[in-house]
C-alpha cells in the first residue's frame, strides 16, 4: 500500500459523508454553487481536436477554465488570429488561465518570442519548461513583461525537473513571479508526495496539471482521476487550506481520440472533492 493510498483512506475514514458526496458526483450534475478552487482543463487533453471543437466540448462539459497548448493557439499565429481565438473563449464563458507547456532554450530571441506570444494572447501565466541555464534570462523577461512563469516538472525522465522541489531549488532566491506548475502524476512517479509538495512550495506553486495513476512507477498506468493511487482529497484539502488561487487543470492524456467520457468522469470526481472539502 502506498503512502498516497493510505492518506486518502485516512481522509475517507474521518469524513465519510464528504467522501461519499465526492464519489456521488461522478454521476450527478456539477453543483451550481461557485467554487473557490478553480478546476478546469489543460487543452492538451483535447489535442486531437481543433480549437472550435475543443471549445464546444468544454461548453458541453461545463469547463470554465482552460490552459491552452500551442496545438490550439500556435505560437506562429498572427495577432489577429490570437485575438479571434481569445474572442471565441470569451464568448463561450471560458476563462484563459495560461498557456503552455512552452519549452525555452538559453536563447534571448526564443525567450522573447515566447513572452511576446504570451503578451499578445493575454496569458496571465506561462507554464514553461526552460533549460536550467536559461532561468536567469527567463527571470529578466518575467520582470520586463510582468508575466509570471511556472516551471512544469515531467517526472523521472526529466533530467532537470523531475518534481517541483527540483525546480524550486533553482528559483527560490529569484523573482517571486518565477514559480511552479506541479504535474501531479509526474510528481508521484518522481517519488514525491503532492500533498507535502503544496506545503513545501508555498506561494511558488502557481498552477497544477492533474492526472491519476494506477502505479507510482509506470507512466503508462494513467487512469481517470479518482481511480488511481493519488490522494486527491488530501491534495484538494491542502490547496484549500492555503487558499490556492491558481488553476487545477485536468490533463487527461489517455484515450486521445475519444477522451470525453474520461474527462467528464475525472472532472466530476475533482469537482465533488472540491465541493466536499469547501463545505467542511
Amino acid at each position: 500500500m502506498t503512502r498516497f493510498t493510505t492518506s486518502r483512506r485516512a481522509f475517507l475514514g474521518s469524513a465519510a459523508g464528504m467522501a461519499a458526496a465526492s464519489l456521488r458526483a461522478r454521476e450527478a450534475p456539477a453543483s451550481p454553487r461557485p467554487r473557490r478552487l478553480k478546476v478546469g482543463l489543460a487543452s492538451y487533453s483535447l489535442r486531437k481536436f481543433s480549437l472550435d471543437q475543443a471549445i464546444e466540448m468544454c461548453r458541453a462539459m461545463d469547463v470554465r477554465y482552460i490552459t491552452l497548448k500551442d496545438v490550439h493557439l500556435p505560437m506562429t499565429a498572427t495577432p489577429d488570429e490570437i485575438g479571434a481565438a481569445r474572442a471565441k473563449l470569451d464568448a463561450a464563458g471560458i476563462t484563459l488561465m495560461g498557456g503552455g507547456v512552452i519549452y525555452m532554450k538559453n536563447d534571448e530571441g526564443q525567450v522573447r518570442k515566447a513572452f511576446e506570444y504570451a503578451k499578445t494572447a493575454g496569458f496571465p501565466l506561462i507554464v514553461g519548461a526552460p533549460d536550467p541555464d536559461a532561468i536567469p534570462l527567463v527571470e529578466r523577461f518575467v520582470r520586463e513583461y510582468g508575466i509570471p512563469l511556472a516551471i512544469h516538472n515531467h517526472g523521472p525522465e526529466d533530467k532537470s525537473y523531475p518534481a517541483p522541489p527540483d525546480a524550486l531549488k533553482l528559483i527560490k532566491d529569484r523573482d517571486r513571479r518565477l514559480g511552479l506548475c506541479m504535474d501531479v502524476g509526474h510528481t508521484v512517479r518522481a517519488g514525491a508526495d503532492p500533498v507535502k509538495t503544496v506545503a513545501d512550495c508555498g506561494d511558488r506553486l502557481m498552477d497544477l496539471h492533474v492526472k491519476d495513476l494506477r502505479s507510482a512507477t509506470d507512466r503508462e498506468s494513467q487512469v481517470e482521476v479518482g481511480k488511481g493511487i493519488v490522494d486527491f482529497p488530501g491534495l484538494i484539502r491542502a490547496l484549500h487550506q492555503r487558499q490556492f488561487a491558481g488553476h487545477i487543470a485536468l490533463e487527461y492524456e489517455i484515450n486521445e481520440d475519444h477522451p470525453e467520457v474520461g474527462i467528464r468522469e475525472s472532472l466530476a470526481y475533482l469537482r465533488g472533492v472540491v465541493d466536499a472539502v469547501e463545505a467542511a
